[in-house]
């Protein structure tokens, strides 16, 4: 059953349970790297939970991807003992996975479960971020629509094989470049049946699904949505993908850049703003030579404008800056262009009014769906609120003009969100103190380690 559907209250939902068979029930929520970090309970526990809500240990803000302990958060930590955070179930996420049709599965946002601000959302939680900034669109009459398009690399491999072979020579799913191909499509046709079929029973639909160039990538584009499900979608395809590769003996990953010889993985989101009572898109004008509204053209400079100070929030990782390299189709500039793919955001007309949209080719697969949409909603509101001018449309390779130059690693976006009172008045000074604390780590994490690049280099010229 696909989120948002169903409209069930709680009766609804216990017989929907009966009819459905379920016997069990997995909450989850998703942390600051974008993981979905849950537990399976028990229909009682679940029943006890849905008014109340329930203790989950608020260490899921307090430790990183690789489950290592910050030594540097605020919002949790030795000092407070690491309590429970609240985690409130939304019943509006229900979804049954076809592989386990005796389990629920539900979506959580996490609260403050004590002190001066207990019931208040958690500083730390994406989802909530990304609540917020979408309520403050709709008390301005508009329904922002979002999607993603995700690229993921598929190998012929385990998670036992890839540690033993230390994450090198793996054997991809298909060899050679071979982007949009039929072939491989018919050859790998149990498994991308498979992907086309599972998402769309869990209420998620997959637009398009192909090969990309290089072997063993892939792409999926996930319809249109407003923003929270289409966040939603992608933080759960991601999750998915994962399931049902296993079932397949395959592993994948979604990487900014895996390979240095290689493309990396974008995750292209695609936004507008749509009128929340006539669903009209808001962003088109037909007569305007890029197709764009004036509300649209201060929508997209909030993009750009903005873009250097926030890029830590698009791309969260040290890896995510292997990816802005010339010549690896990313963007390098903050720009914008009309259908041009070399800008960070490509304005697209569409053959219709509905069509108009902007699609922002900066962030990469690695993205956190719920902070990413987030910033750039946030962003486009922002340049709408102050009328901000659209900088010059670049013409050709806007990779070029090192005067709109975007951070090239991680180090450099952290100092820029440090300093921007932008991000703090959108996105709220907790969650942005929290998140350049937990960017500052990764940054002193890869600074402990020596790459195979720097042995090969070193160890016997110096």
């Amino acid at each position: 059953m696909a989120q948002g559907s169903s409209g069930l209250d709680a009766a609804g939902l216990r017989a929907a349970f009966e009819e459905r068979g379920i016997r069990k029930v997995k909450l989850g929520g998703f942390d600051v790297d974008g993981l979905l970090r849950g537990k399976l309970v028990s229909l009682e526990k679940f029943w006890s939970s849905v008014e109340k809500g329930f203790g989950f240990c608020d260490v899921v803000f307090g430790w990183d991807i690789g489950d290592q302990l910050y030594d540097n958060a605020s919002v949790t930590g030795w000092a407070t003992g690491y309590p429970d955070a609240l985690a409130k179930i939304d019943l509006s996420t229900f979804r049954v996975l076809p592989y386990e049709p005796d389990t629920a599965c539900f979506l959580v946002d996490f609260f403050q479960s004590s002190g001066e601000s207990e019931g208040k959302p958690h500083p730390a939680c994406p989802r909530n971020l990304l609540k917020r900034v979408a309520a403050r669109a709709e008390a301005s009459g508009y329904q922002p629509m979002f999607s993603c398009e995700l690229e993921f690399w598929v190998f012929k491999e385990s998670p036992e094989s890839l540690n033993e072979k230390n994450f090198r020579k793996l054997e991809p799913l298909s060899p050679g470049m071979f982007g949009y191909s039929w072939v491989r499509e018919g050859q790998h046709a149990a498994f991308v049946h498979d992907v086309m079929d599972t998402m769309g029973e869990f209420g998620i639909e997959i637009e398009g699904f192909h090969t990309e160039t290089g072997p063993g990538v892939w792409e999926a584009a996930i319809r249109y949505s407003d923003v929270l499900k289409a966040a939603d979608d992608a933080a759960l395809f991601k999750t998915t993908m994962k399931q049902i590769a296993y079932r397949h003996g395959l592993a994948l990953t979604f990487m900014a850049k895996w390979n240095a010889s290689l493309p990396g993985s974008s995750g292209h989101m695609h936004q507008s703003l749509w009128d929340s009572e006539r669903s009209v898109n808001l962003f088109a004008n037909p007569k305007d030579p890029i197709g764009l509204s004036t509300l649209g053209k201060h929508y997209l400079a909030g993009l750009v404008r903005t873009a250097p100070e926030v890029t830590a929030l698009y791309s969260p990782f040290v890896n995510s800056y292997r990816r802005y390299v010339p010549g690896m189709w990313a963007p390098l500039t903050a720009s914008w262009g009309l259908e041009n793919r070399t800008a960070s955001v490509r304005v697209i007309k569409g053959p219709g009014k509905t069509a108009a949209r902007c699609e922002l080719r900066q962030t990469a697969a690695d993205l956190n769906p719920y902070v990413a949409m987030a910033t750039a909603l946030a962003s486009g509101l922002h340049g709408i609120t102050h009328a901000l001018e659209l900088p010059s449309m670049t013409q050709g390779d806007a990779t070029a003009d090192l005067s709109l130059a975007l951070p090239s690693t991680l180090d450099e976006a952290v100092r820029k969100l440090r300093a921007s009172e932008v991000a703090r008045e959108l996105l709220g000074e907790a969650f942005v103190d929290h998140y350049v604390r937990t960017r500052e780590w990764e940054v002193r994490e890869h600074r402990k380690a020596v790459s195979d690049w720097e042995l090969r280099r070193y160890f016997e010229a110096v």
